[in-house]
């Protein structure tokens, strides 16, 4: 059947075909499967409705206790515990984002707090 694809004029349609099919095929999966950006600063302020500058002072991971890290969204009394530790196991964190080494900070809850702490 492949021999008679590629000797026979007329099947030089399916093959046009097949290839065609295949590109939109790919063009599809690649917008689909496509990252998208993470929110920054000003897009999560936006979809607040507040401005960076109304937003309430950032707490400080590398000196806050962690009953202070108990008042950040998501954050109980066992993962301030576990942030807290690995402070003082591996040193302070150096960026922001470093907050998700720490065993039950994903990415996502990393986002939700990422305007409320600072790294200094």
């Amino acid at each position: 059947m492949i021999s008679l694809l590629l000797i026979d004029p007329a099947a030089a349609h399916y093959r046009r075909t097949s290839v065609a099919v295949l590109f939109v095929l790919l063009v599809v999966l690649s917008v689909a499967c496509a990252k998208r950006s993470p929110p920054t600063a000003l897009t999560t302020a936006a979809a607040n409705n507040t401005s960076p500058s109304a937003t309430t002072k950032r707490i400080n991971i590398n000196t806050a206790s962690a009953k202070d890290l108990e008042v950040l969204p998501g954050i109980g009394k066992g993962l301030a515990e576990r942030i807290v530790e690995h402070r003082e196991k591996y040193g302070p964190f150096r960026r922001a984002e470093h907050l998700m080494m720490v065993r039950g900070i994903s990415e996502t809850r990393f986002r939700a707090l990422r305007h409320l702490i600072a790294v200094e």
